[in-house]
């Protein structure tokens, strides 16, 4: 790696910066990638706002009777995020699994009751009839009124003494705490949610044949069926996959020999023995954050598996009332939090790390900003999370829009996701405390401008979330949630997670940096030509335009291409080290640390890409979305990209943190294997399975059956879920705890060792010859 001369000039420079190391045609590929992408998401911008399903200011009946308002319906709406309700149920399709999704569940008892007072008025064709009453849109955009037939005012006049039971008497059975809401009022704020989601998935969008929501979901009783767009759009998106992989096959096959990670032979060195290398201050500091990380994945754990539980068994935990304490919303929530905290903050804790490394000193008062960002997240977590525990048991002072909890993913309040997003700028503020001096002596195309560019895009893209309020509009509310879960994680966490990978094997010596800027573009351009509008295959039935619906398939089939080439990537990645470590005269001290990596690829094509795909194609998405094939994927694309890579990260700096005596490599391999294995355990033997089964359900007997508490506790699928724990318990046992077993040694360790202020050049490897030219 390469440093600014004694003089301040780098080699090669004529304005005081090094030159670029790669061709400029690289940038220019990214720039016309991102304005391309994010021109046309500017326009679906605009037809979010302006073109989807609207909320009436008021909804009557025939005679002009106000049924319920505006007001009521974002009332509801907030309750259903306040209560935790989204982690538990879903709308729309989007949300928990245990509970019934609340469009098609409202749909389907309201449509029998329409039908039933059809047939008793002697209809002669009550079916025709119902159809037609519900299909047929009554809402003026002039006056802002929607009008519901009396058969429709009668069924939400009969439906609230219902979900007064499902949500009051019957909470308990259902896998809520007992009683969980009692209030008429908002039992009646609720239902005038679920009711107005329901009507925009039966009436018809203005001047088309289908609904707001592309028709979904499917439901005979309101003729709700698979759109010719939808249908059209997964046969294109089989064609891009099929067509892309072979082009970038081809590609791979002309150029294999000028990129990807085996391109260029590096020179043979010799690894330093971590105990000789010395650490700063800041660096010494991580090892709190390594800690916090390990604490917090176990706990997440566990939380995630008694939320399974109560798909096993939901009448009791081992003879305990669980819910009183810990109510499956409640267990969801935290699963869910958890994970997204841990795993960022492996990424916030291992860029400290790097950032001497890379800038060659740390500046004065870096480590008192690292513990202060520690604290800011120790603020954020646990106020979030006892937050989110007292809203969801109905704590009056603990809703509202500051304290609520938010959308499913966003769940923690608006006041802890402005400090996140704080924190996330403290972050930033460190990262560019220490390699300002390194940003001016390189051009803007190089790694380390790279490393900062990617690492602002963090906080950047998280705090775009703040967009979705608890008020807003639920089409636009998901519009800009996915931005989080989808751009913010898939598409920009990726690539600073590719630079951080890069750097540390060009940190390493194990690649040439001039190999590494290759393929950090090469990513950037791959991921973000399909990643960026693939984010609109999460919106094909939320109510926006159908536009959504065409680009995020077209585009999301084409998110698979470049996993597939990091699969084959990854055997080289791997072979790379290997060939390297036979080289060098001492062994190579990262080898757990790469295991995790390579892993990463591997759940990347399989979780991400493969299961991704298959719920992405909008034929799938239409009789799955919001079942355990969400899950499945959700799980194997979290936990085995973004937890390995968090785990990964941290194996590395713990391996200079921790002692020679005090490491184990044993432990390493036995949480690598372990974390492995109880997560494949996870996905193969339950989450897909199970998934297969609702699916045919839903194709079979229909969406509303397969999301019904008959059907998830039916004893096919009750063995399924029972024998996903051996899973876990080697997931967790030998997985989880020998990771926290190394973090605990290197808080313990963490003062040991040499301190430094200023770090030698290639201070982790040294050279033993010189290899031909390819920028360094």
């Amino acid at each position: 790696m390469s440093r600014v001369s004694e003089a301040g000039v780098p080699p090669g420079a004529l304005d005081g910066r090094r030159e670029m190391l790669v061709g400029k045609g690289w940038v220019q590929g990214v720039v016309i990638v991102m304005l391309f992408s994010f021109t046309v998401m500017g326009i679906l911008v605009y037809r979010t706002y302006t073109a989807s399903m609207p909320v009436p200011e008021r909804v009557t009946t025939t005679s002009g009777e106000v049924l319920f308002e505006r007001a009521d319906i974002t009332h509801g709406q907030e309750l259903f995020q306040a209560r935790g309700l989204m982690q538990f149920g879903s709308v729309m399709g989007h949300g928990g699994y245990l509970g019934p999704d609340f469009t098609a569940d409202y749909l389907r008892r309201a449509t029998d009751l329409t039908l039933a007072a059809a047939k008793a008025t002697g209809e002669q064709e009550p079916s025709a009839a119902n159809v037609q009453d519900w299909r047929t849109n009554r809402y003026s955009a002039d006056t802002g009124t929607l009008v519901l037939s009396d058969p429709q005012v009668a069924a939400y006049q009969e439906l609230l003494p219902y979900y007064a039971r499902y949500f009051g008497p019957e909470s308990h059975d259902n896998g809520l705490m007992s009683n969980a809401i009692t209030d008429p009022g908002e039992i009646r704020d609720l239902t005038s949610f679920f009711a107005w989601t329901a009507w925009a998935a039966a009436a018809e969008r203005p001047g088309h044949d289908y609904s707001y929501t592309n028709n979904w979901p499917a439901e005979p009783r309101v003729d709700n069926g698979p759109t010719p767009d939808l249908m059209l759009w997964s046969v294109l998106s089989l064609a891009v996959l099929i067509g892309g992989t072979g082009v970038l096959f081809a590609v791979y096959g002309r150029w294999s020999r000028t990129i990807g990670w085996h391109s260029e032979e590096a020179p043979a060195i010799a690894f330093r023995r971590p105990g000789s290398v010395g650490l700063t201050p800041a660096q010494r500091a991580t090892a709190w954050f390594f800690l916090v990380i390990a604490v917090l994945f176990l706990a997440q754990t566990l939380v995630g598996a008694a939320a399974e539980h109560y798909r096993a068994d939901l009448g009791s935990f081992f003879g305990f009332n669980l819910n009183a304490l810990l109510p499956y919303n409640l267990a969801r929530t935290w699963h869910v939090q958890l994970s997204l905290f841990w795993t960022a903050a492996g990424f916030l804790a291992a860029g400290i790390f790097l950032t001497p490394l890379i800038a060659g000193r740390e500046p004065k008062g870096q480590r008192l900003l690292t513990f202060g960002l520690l604290g800011a997240l120790a603020v954020v977590v646990f106020g979030s999370l006892g937050a989110e525990a007292l809203s969801i048991f109905g704590v009056s002072w603990a809703g509202g829009p500051l304290f609520g909890q938010q959308w499913e993913y966003l769940d923690l309040p608006r006041v802890f996701q402005v400090l996140l997003t704080v924190g996330m700028v403290l972050w930033i503020v460190i990262v560019f405390r220490g390699i300002r001096a390194r940003l001016r002596s390189e051009s803007l195309g190089n790694m380390p401008w790279l490393f900062f560019f990617s690492a602002l895009s963090i906080p950047a893209f998280y705090a775009v979330g703040m967009l979705a309020a608890t008020d807003t509009p639920l089409s636009v509310a998901e519009f800009w949630r996915f931005w989080v879960v989808h751009l913010w994680v898939e598409d920009f966490l990726e690539l600073f997670t590719t630079v951080m990978v890069a750097y540390i094997f060009v940190m390493l010596g194990v690649v040439r940096e001039k190999i590494a800027l290759g393929i950090i573009f090469m990513d950037v351009i791959l991921y973000s030509a399909g990643g960026v509008l693939g984010t609109m295959h999460h919106l094909y039935f939320s109510g926006t335009p159908v536009e959504h619906m065409a680009l995020g398939s077209f585009f999301s089939a084409a998110e698979v291409i470049p996993l597939t080439f990091l699969t084959v990537e990854a055997w080289a990645f791997m072979q790379l080290g290997a060939r390297q470590e036979s080289k060098s005269s001492a062994p190579f001290p990262h080898r757990w640390a790469v295991m995790f990596l390579v892993a990463v690829g591997f759940w990347n094509f399989v979780g991400a890409g493969v299961f991704g795909f298959l719920i992405n194609l909008p034929i799938v998405s239409y009789y799955e979305i919001g079942t355990a094939l969400t899950a499945n994927h959700a799980h194997a694309a979290m936990m085995g990209v973004y937890g390995m890579l968090a785990v990964g990260l941290s194996m590395f700096a713990l391996r200079y943190l921790v002692p020679e005596e005090k490491w184990s490599d044993r432990l390493a391999g036995t949480s690598f294997w372990c974390l492995n294995i109880g997560l494949a355990w996870m996905v193969f033997a339950t989450l897909f399975p199970l998934g297969v089964l609702q699916f045919y359900h839903a194709v079979g007997s229909g969406y509303f059956e397969a999301r019904s508490l008959s059907f998830l506790t039916d004893h096919r699928n009750a063995i399924l879920e029972w024998g996903r724990l051996p899973g876990d318990v080697v997931f967790i046992v030998g997985g989880v705890l020998p990771f926290l077993w190394l973090a605990v040694q290197g808080v313990l360790n963490a003062h040991k060792g040499r301190t430094v202020t200023e770090l030698p050049q290639d201070v982790l490897f040294t050279e033993l010859e010189s290899a031909s030219s390819g920028g360094r």
